[in-house]
């Protein structure tokens, strides 16, 4: 048998339900099961603290918004600020007006836009509900929205959008509706690359949350989310079809730029929490 056999043809329909013109896709199903598991995940973890439903309703409220706006102006700015200065109305709008009038959704969205809105969004529940240090709410966010991650990747493989780079290795998939123009070679399924690495991100920092003192260190979890999210991030962009030409000639990508300073603030964060933790701990000895 050869390797060749063995390619995955990805002809997988983005649409659920097609009726007219209205349609479901996958990645708005996956994208909606996102916040559903991660609110139920939340939930948990906030019942074992004793603390409100009132504060879960209004976090998750605030991660969404902040997500969405968060997710979408990163990808105009970073990506596509050439096209969109040019055409404000469509940042905001799920629509093109040209070559002509289509309703598009919501297509373009950028993971890093959306870990800066979270966090501008999280600073703010810290300031209006919770009253306590922003670290102390994103050691607790993180863990569910690293499982959301997940589910957004598959969204993404559902799509055939953000592809890998052509491969001869016997896992490569022949993304059939992708728009490249050349659908039939094999490429890394870098969607599912990321979606496994952010799931194991998941379950790690579930193990440190549940079997460990790690979140009476305030800012450790939230560290230790951005040194494995990001850092799968950059080395997975290595195999990954750049999303924009301009990105052609660089020697790193737009998506391995964006990760390296989250990759330093978690790698940061973590030292930051030990140094407090022996402070504290400093304190109680006298």
């Amino acid at each position: 048998m050869t390797l060749v056999s063995l390619f995955i043809n990805w002809d997988v329909s983005p649409e659920l339900i097609s009726l007219g013109g209205f349609s479901i896709r996958y990645y708005g199903l996956l994208f909606a099961l996102a916040f559903v598991c991660g609110y139920k995940v939340e939930e948990k973890m906030f019942k074992s603290e004793g603390l409100s439903q009132q504060w879960l309703d209004k976090l998750w409220i605030y991660v969404a918004v902040a997500t969405v706006i968060g997710a979408r102006l990163g990808h105009c700015f970073f990506y596509d600020w050439a096209y969109y200065s040019a055409h404000p109305f469509e940042i905001i709008l799920p629509v093109r007006f040209q070559p002509e009038f289509r309703f598009t959704g919501y297509q373009g969205l950028a993971s890093h836009g959306a870990a800066i809105g979270i966090i501008a969004g999280l600073w703010y529940y810290s300031k209006k509900v919770s009253r306590k240090s922003i670290f102390w709410i994103l050691d607790r966010a993180v863990i569910p929205i690293a499982l959301a991650g997940f589910f957004i990747r598959m969204g993404n493989l559902m799509n055939s959008e953000i592809v890998g780079l052509p491969t001869d290795l016997p896992w490569g998939f022949r993304f059939v509706h992708s728009g490249m123009p050349d659908p039939m070679t094999p490429r890394h399924p870098a969607q599912l690359y990321e979606a496994i690495c952010y799931l194991i991100c998941f379950a790690v920092l579930m193990h440190l949350y549940w079997k460990t003192k790690a979140k009476d260190r305030q800012g450790f979890l939230f560290g230790m989310f951005l040194v494995l999210i990001f850092t799968a991030r950059f080395v997975i962009e290595f195999v990954k079809e750049n999303q924009e030409e301009f990105e052609n000639a660089m020697t790193l990508n737009m998506g391995q730029w964006l990760s390296i300073p989250f990759v330093l603030i978690g790698i940061y964060m973590i030292w930051r929490s030990g140094r407090q933790l022996k402070i504290e701990n400093a304190k109680l000895k006298k």
